[in-house]
């Protein structure tokens, strides 16, 4: 039987696990992250992430969901206090039933599968994580194949972009690369023809009009500055999302939710 360690201390693995929440460089050194939800731990664990620990809280029996799911994972568990788990479970209310400690993923363009149905979203250089699960969540929603997030970026793992996600970073391949460089080589070498479409307010070409069905890297830009000058000169072709009213541009997210529905709908009717 996995072993269940008791803490009701801010001792040093409390810290570590804390740390998860709000350092980025700590989560990457110790290669794991925090997920806070029942439906996000639910599919970590169904989709076969590593899970290297469940967190549970001290007092009243847990629910069906929690026993099988800690008997499903047979790993370590540790009891904390309600206010030990309370604090890692970031929310006001009160204290979350199960937290868990996850193994992150190689960030390995290997990891995104290849095939006619090829449909990889570009993230360039996102700088808020709640854009980040936003995105993965419409990516996972419109059959999209994976995500890459490339450049100086926030962190997919940080617990507002997993939440925002709603476990879809659970579901489909989300990885981090330095530059378009490597995504344009991955491309090159995945032994299918693959355009690569960038969005801009600017581009020449409404999406509705530009063919979507086969292979295609779409790639957006950062909440501020749009694509880089390196992804605008990578791309086979530019498309706008023609809007009205006040607005001058969209959201990033709503921006690739509008294209990967444009995606699907097309390929629905291809």
């Amino acid at each position: 039987m996995p072993r269940t360690l008791r803490i009701t201390t801010r001792n040093a693995t409390f810290q570590q696990w804390q740390a998860l929440l709000g350092n980025r460089t700590k989560r990457q050194r110790a290669g794991e992250f925090l997920v806070q939800g029942v439906r996000p731990i639910s599919l970590a664990v169904e989709h076969g992430w590593e899970i290297r620990a469940l967190l549970t809280a001290e007092g009243p029996g847990l629910s069906r969901w929690a026993r099988d799911l800690i008997e499903t994972a047979g790993v370590p568990r540790a009891v904390l206090s309600a206010e030990l788990m309370g604090e890692l479970g970031g929310k006001d209310e009160e204290a979350p039933e199960l937290l868990a400690v996850v193994g992150l993923p190689a960030d390995d363009l290997a990891r995104l599968p290849v095939g006619p149905d090829l449909l990889v979203v570009v993230f360039d250089r996102p700088t808020t994580p709640g854009n980040i699960g936003t995105l993965v969540r419409s990516a996972d929603a419109f059959g999209a194949t994976g995500v890459v997030v490339t450049g100086h970026a926030a962190d997919p793992y940080d617990p507002k972009a997993v939440r925002a996600s709603t476990g879809s970073l659970f579901a489909l391949p989300v990885v981090r690369v330095p530059s378009h460089r490597e995504v344009l080589e991955w491309a090159g070498a995945v032994g299918v023809p693959v355009q690569v479409v960038g969005t801009d307010e600017r581009g020449p070409v409404d999406i509705a009009e530009h063919d979507l069905t086969g292979p295609t890297v779409l790639a957006v830009g950062n909440e501020t500055h749009g694509l880089s000058a390196a992804w605008r000169d990578a791309c086979d072709r530019m498309v706008r999302i023609p809007i009205t009213g006040a607005a001058s541009s969209l959201n990033a997210a709503s921006a690739a939710t509008v294209a990967l529905y444009e995606a699907a709908r097309q390929r629905r009717f291809s």
